[in-house]
């Protein structure tokens, strides 16, 4: 019980902070292109690999698992889930599997594409 509110408290920073970069992108560079987007998933893959490679050199610190929680399926999770993609990757990567790596970097970006593309068709045609 205690992660889920470990998670739980990160995720709401963590949206925060997504929500005010967002809108301080917006009004410093205009909303034709999602500039915030684009600059909260890159600073937060970079905060993910600098995150998760620190842990990994010290998981034997008391309290480790509840701060990794909290950064990174919390802050990291409520800041962008592309983190955790890009993680995700990185791990097959390094694991020598190339080609899953791959499949699942290909799968993930179009199947989501597609995916939103059939939930605004639903949409429409329930409306």
């Amino acid at each position: 019980m205690k992660a889920v509110l470990f998670v739980f408290l990160g995720a709401g920073f963590g949206g925060s902070l997504r929500y005010a970069v967002n809108i301080g992108c917006s009004r410093l560079f205009g909303a034709e292109f999602p500039w915030g987007i684009l600059l909260i998933n890159v600073t937060g893959s970079l905060a993910m690999g600098l995150i998760a490679g620190w842990f990994a050199l010290r998981a034997h610190i008391a309290g480790a698992q509840d701060w990794r929680l909290f950064l990174t399926t919390g802050v990291l999770g409520g800041y962008t889930t592309f983190s955790a993609f890009a993680l995700d990757f990185a791990v097959l990567w390094q694991r020598g599997a190339q080609m899953q790596a791959f499949v699942y970097l290909l799968a993930s970006v179009l199947l989501s594409i597609v995916a939103v593309f059939a939930g605004l068709a639903l949409m429409r045609a329930a409306s």
